[in-house]
């Protein structure tokens, strides 16, 4: 890859599905689906599996919040003295 007289990598900036403009990314996943659906390999979720990723979703980003709070060797202990 190029570079120019500052050592800024060239040639990548206008390439790549998140270089594009929104409306052109929307077009192409939009046919994307249209073609899974054709070809019947789109999967679509029952109102019970959307429920329990949705579920699972949020034990996940609980515990990770958590986790961050409680698992950090550096955060406070709620409930202790550090007296």
């Amino acid at each position: 890859m190029a570079s120019n007289q500052q050592g800024i990598k060239q040639g990548s900036l206008n390439r790549g599905f998140a270089s594009m403009d929104p409306q052109r990314q929307r077009e192409i996943a939009s046919a994307g689906g249209r073609a899974a659906h054709e070809k019947g390999t789109a999967h679509e979720f029952t109102s019970e599996e959307a429920r329990e990723a949705g579920r699972k979703g949020g034990q996940a980003r609980s515990e990770s919040n958590r986790s961050k709070f409680y698992g950090s060797p550096h955060a406070a202990n709620p409930g202790s003295s550090t007296s």
